[in-house]
């Protein structure tokens, strides 16, 4: 399966998110943009192993936390290939940025 894509949101969530990383350390940003890859793919594969949280997005809306990191991937299991909506901090007002998903 390919690897899940970013929406438009998602791709400038990561270069917002790799743009702060990088004025501190170049070496975490290339460690925040592999394991980026690296859940992408795994997201193509494995669609479903990101969690639910239907208090914060209804299905086909699922979580997956970047660890090691203080970021969460929301994306759109439902979709082939998944599709990548928002990638953002966990300090965020998830309910409030996420009440403006798309329907699924």
């Amino acid at each position: 399966m390919p690897p899940a894509t970013l929406s438009a949101s998602a791709r400038r969530d990561v270069s917002d998110i790799t743009a702060w990383i990088d004025k501190d350390s170049r070496k975490a940003t290339l460690a925040f943009q592999s394991l980026l890859r690296t859940l992408l793919l795994q997201l193509g594969d494995y669609p479903e192993t990101g969690s639910a949280r239907p208090e914060l997005a209804a299905e086909p809306y699922r979580f997956r936390v970047m660890q090691g990191f203080p970021y969460v991937i929301v994306y759109n299991a439902r979709r082939r290939p998944p599709v990548v909506m928002r990638v953002l901090h966990g300090s965020q007002n998830l309910p409030e940025i996420l009440s403006h998903l798309p329907p699924p």
